[in-house]
């Protein structure tokens, strides 16, 4: 954040997608995000999963509209406070991209920063 000249301000981070999310989550261990992605997957199986026949849109997979419903339920932006040229995450915190689909994807992320 130094090199942009910004003391104070804002930091909007948004991911231009509907299947993947943004989260701020504990970031110091790996079983956080492995835990994360098990509860996600138990909540929003695939469509092919039995417990999931009621869905319809599966035009890119199985995968696709359970990804969506994942996303719904958590955020496609972050808003984090700036102060001092630093963002000011807690100790243990980091920016995830959440990824809810089974094969990796290209994201775009947008970065605002607003002083």
């Amino acid at each position: 954040m130094r090199e942009t000249g910004v003391e104070e301000g804002l930091l909007t981070v948004f991911v231009r997608h509907t299947s993947c999310s943004l989260l701020i989550q504990e970031n110091a261990d790996p079983d956080v995000r492995r835990d994360l992605e098990t509860f996600f997957r138990r909540l929003v199986p695939p469509a092919d999963d039995p417990s999931m026949r009621w869905i319809v849109h599966t035009t890119e997979g199985p995968d696709d509209m359970p990804a969506h419903i994942r996303a719904a339920l958590t955020q496609t932006s972050l808003s984090i406070p700036v102060a001092g040229g630093r963002i000011l995450l807690g100790t243990w915190q980091g920016i995830y991209l959440f990824e809810h689909r089974s094969r990796p994807h290209r994201r775009e992320i947008v970065l605002n920063l607003m002083q």
